[in-house]
C-alpha cells in the first residue's frame, strides 16, 4: 500500500534525513525558523498543551556559554553550526491552557495545579513537539543535529535561572557540510515492534 505523501516528500523527512554532525557556513534566518514553528504548531500534542520553549542561540557570547556545558565532541559541533537551539519544557505552561482550551479553562486548576503532574505532562507534550521541530526543520530543506549530552543543570541554570523549564535537547542547525553523516544504524522491522492481539 502506498501513502498518500509524495515520496520525495517522505524521504526528505524520513529516509534519506540523517542526524547532521557537520554544517556549511551558509545561515539559517529568523524567516526560516518562524516559517518552521508556523507549520509545525498545528501538530498534536494532549489537550493542546504547549510547553515547549525554543531558545535561538546566535551571538558569540550566548554560544560561549552554551558549549561549555555540552559534552565533549557535542560543543566542537555546536560551535560551527550555523544555528543552535535549546529546547526547553515549561513546567507552568498550564498559565496559558485557558486561552489554548477556551471551551475548557479549568483544566488549569483541575488537572495541573500539582508541580509534579505539570513537569510529567510538560516532558512528554514538549518531546512530541520536539519530534515536530526537527522534521519542521527538515521540511526546510535544512538539516537538524539533535543533542542530549550536556550537563543538563547547567544548561537549565545558566539559560532558564527562574526554575520553571527543563532542557530536553539543544539542536544544531543549517545546511549540511562535508562528511555531515555517519552510516545509518539498523532499525527495527515491524515484526520486532507491532503486535495484534
Amino acid at each position: 500500500m502506498s501513502l498518500i505523501l509524495d515520496p520525495a516528500a517522505q524521504d526528505l523527512l524520513f529516509r534519506q534525513a540523517r542526524t547532521a554532525n557537520t554544517f556549511t557556513d551558509e545561515p539559517v534566518t529568523d524567516e526560516q525558523i518562524k516559517a518552521i514553528y508556523d507549520l509545525v504548531k498545528y501538530a498534536p500534542t494532549s489537550m493542546n498543551q504547549q510547553p515547549l520553549r525554543i531558545i535561538l542561540v546566535r551571538s558569540d557570547e550566548a554560544r560561549r556559554r552554551l558549549v561549555r556545558h555540552l559534552a565533549e565532541g557535542n560543543n566542537k559541533k555546536a560551535e560551527t553550526a550555523p544555528l543552535v537551539a535549546i529546547l526547553a519544557a515549561d513546567n507552568e505552561f498550564h498559565e496559558e491552557l485557558p486561552e489554548q482550551l477556551p471551551h475548557f479553562p479549568q483544566l488549569k486548576d483541575l488537572m495541573f495545579s500539582d508541580r509534579s503532574v505539570r513537569e510529567q505532562s510538560a516532558k512528554f507534550n514538549a518531546a512530541l513537539q520536539m519530534g515536530y521541530f526537527i522534521l519542521g526543520i527538515r521540511a526546510a530543506g535544512l538539516a537538524a543535529g539533535p543533542m542530549t549530552g550536556f550537563d543538563a543543570d547547567g544548561i537549565n541554570e545558566e539559560f532558564f535561572s527562574n526554575g520553571e523549564h527543563s532542557v530536553l535537547a539543544v539542536v544544531n542547525m543549517g545546511k549540511p557540510g562535508n562528511n555531515a553523516w555517519f552510516d545509518r544504524s539498523p532499525r527495527l522491522a515491524y515484526e520486532q515492534v507491532v503486535t495484534t492481539i
